[in-house]
C-alpha cells in the first residue's frame, strides 16, 4: 500500500467516468503523476465507459466494480451521490484496505465510513479544470485515513492544480464556491461575449477577449497578492468607464447574486446528505 515515502499510488481504480471522473484521470494522465496502463475503469454505462476509454489510452476495463478495485492500490468514486454508499458497501469483499476517495457532493464522512468496513475513505471536491490542470480541490480525510492517505491524495490533486485539507463541514461551502463555480465563470464569460456582441463585436471577438478578460484578471489576483478590490480601485478612474460599468452590475445585484448562488449550492450539498 501506498507508504509516506512514497505518497503516490502506484495504480488507481476509477468506478464512474463521467465529466468529473474523465477530467481528473486525464489531468493526472497528461501531467505525467500516472500513465493510462495504471488505470482501470468501470462504469455502469457503455457510453461513458467507451467515451472514457476513447479518452485514455491503454487504460485499463474491469468487468466490475469490485474487480476494479481490487486490482488497485487506491480507488476513484465517481458515482452520483445516491449510489455512493450501495457501491462502498459492495467493496466489502475485498480483504485488505484500500484507499476510497469519493467526489460525491454531499455524502458525509460518517455515513460513507458505516458502510466502508476496513477502508479508509477520504472526501474530496474537485472541479472541472482539473483537466486542464487548473483545478482548485479540498479534501477532508475521514477517521481511519493516515498521513500517507492525505499524501496520496494531495499527490493526485496536485497534479491537476491546487489542493488544500479542510474540516469537513467546510466541504459544503467548497461545492458551492469552487465545486460550481466554474460554471458561474462559464455564465459570466457568456453575458460578457454577449455585451460585445450587441455593441457591434463579432462572437468570435467578443468570446476571446470575454475568456481572456476573465483567465488574465484571475491570474493577476493568484500572482499579484493583492486583495480583488484593490485591483479594482486600480482601474477605476472617476467618471471613467469602469464606474459606469460597475454602478450597472450594482444596480442589478451583482455581487449579491454571486454570494447567493454559492450558497444556495452549498446549501444543495448539504441537502443531498
Amino acid at each position: 500500500m501506498t507508504s509516506p515515502t512514497s505518497p503516490a499510488p502506484t495504480s488507481l481504480a476509477c468506478l464512474g467516468t463521467g465529466k468529473m471522473g474523465c477530467a481528473l484521470l486525464q489531468g493526472i494522465v497528461s501531467r505525467h503523476l500516472m500513465p493510462a496502463a495504471a488505470l482501470t475503469l468501470f462504469d455502469l454505462s457503455p457510453p461513458a465507459l467507451a467515451a472514457a476509454l476513447a479518452a485514455l489510452p491503454g487504460a485499463h476495463l474491469a468487468d466490475s466494480a469490485l474487480a476494479a478495485a481490487q486490482s488497485s492500490e487506491a480507488i476513484l468514486l465517481c458515482v452520483k451521490p445516491a449510489g455512493i454508499l450501495p457501491l462502498i458497501a459492495s467493496l466489502q469483499a475485498i480483504p485488505e484496505s484500500r484507499l476510497l476517495i469519493s467526489i460525491a457532493a454531499g455524502v458525509t464522512l460518517a455515513s460513507m465510513e458505516a458502510v466502508a468496513a476496513h477502508h479508509r475513505v477520504v472526501r474530496v471536491m474537485p472541479n472541472t479544470p482539473a483537466l486542464i490542470g487548473q483545478g482548485a480541490a479540498a479534501y477532508a480525510l475521514g477517521t481511519h485515513a493516515t498521513p500517507a492517505d492525505a499524501a496520496a491524495v494531495e499527490s493526485l490533486l496536485r497534479a491537476v492544480g491546487t489542493v488544500t485539507p479542510v474540516a469537513e463541514p467546510l466541504l459544503d461551502a467548497v461545492t458551492g464556491l469552487s465545486g460550481s463555480g466554474p460554471a458561474y465563470v462559464f455564465t459570466f464569460i457568456e453575458a460578457l461575449a454577449d455585451g460585445g456582441l450587441a455593441e457591434g463585436l463579432s462572437k468570435a471577438q467578443a468570446l476571446q477577449l470575454a475568456a481572456q478578460t476573465v483567465a488574465g484578471a484571475a491570474a493577476l489576483v493568484l500572482q499579484s497578492g493583492l486583495h480583488p478590490a484593490l485591483l479594482r480601485d486600480q482601474v477605476t478612474s472617476p467618471g471613467g468607464t469602469t464606474i459606469a460599468g460597475l454602478a450597472a452590475l450594482e444596480a442589478r445585484a451583482f455581487r449579491s447574486a454571486c454570494i447567493e448562488a454559492v450558497r444556495a449550492a452549498a446549501h444543495r450539498a448539504r441537502e443531498l446528505a
